[in-house]
């Protein structure tokens, strides 16, 4: 799962924790975001990060100051056990004053992650082939239509050279290889063009 850009507050023994959640495809743009974050947030306390990408391939925390594994280990530990990926999570601390000692810090840290990924909004992310197709001109205007009223397939360019290429993602390449034959009567010319990944709508 992936969450869209939130932010949302918990205040523990008067010290607010402020999580940000933002959507990074890479470790450059997560490592981006957070000295962004941090020049933002120069007045705090803290700024401790956690994220996850590539489906948990790419998993990293960070501290920032408080006590080694009290803030960005439980906050990365929530992301993992909510099988979240390509999300960072920042939780900005104004500190209140009173101490809250490593367990109170392992809680709040993790809490704030957690009450934030309560209050987003959270969609599904899958892997599926990539492929150009290409077709006779004759056939390119039906079958264009047929690959936009399909859910399992994503239309993402059409290049109009010699022949009409499709630019798409499906879910399944070989049903859909299998479905084109038949619509196209085997005049499709398939290529591989790799894997995409795909945001699947929210249930």
């Amino acid at each position: 799962m992936a969450a869209a850009e939130l932010t949302s507050e918990t205040i523990v023994n008067k010290s607010r924790f402020v999580c940000t959640l933002y959507r990074v495809a890479t470790d450059g743009e997560a490592r981006e975001r957070i000295a962004g974050h941090r020049k933002a947030h120069w007045d705090a306390s803290h700024n401790c990060t956690a994220y996850v990408l590539d489906d948990g391939a790419i998993a990293r925390s960070a501290d920032n100051g408080e006590p080694a594994g009290t803030a960005g280990a439980p906050m990365l530990e929530v992301l993992r056990g909510r099988d979240m990926t390509d999300v960072l999570a920042v939780v900005t601390r104004y500190f209140g004053g009173v101490k809250l000692g490593a367990g109170g810090l392992l809680r709040a840290y993790g809490g704030a992650v957690s009450h934030a990924l309560d209050s987003a909004r959270l969609v599904a992310l899958a892997t599926w082939p990539r492929l150009r197709v290409a077709v006779d001109y004759g056939l390119a205007g039906s079958l264009e239509g047929l690959l936009r009223s399909r859910e399992d397939v994503r239309l993402l360019e059409v290049d109009f050279g010699p022949r009409v290429a499709f630019d798409l993602a499906c879910a399944d390449a070989v049903a859909f290889e299998a479905w084109l034959a038949g619509q196209t009567a085997g005049a499709a010319v398939v290529e591989d063009a790799g894997e995409l990944r795909v945001e699947l709508p929210s249930v």
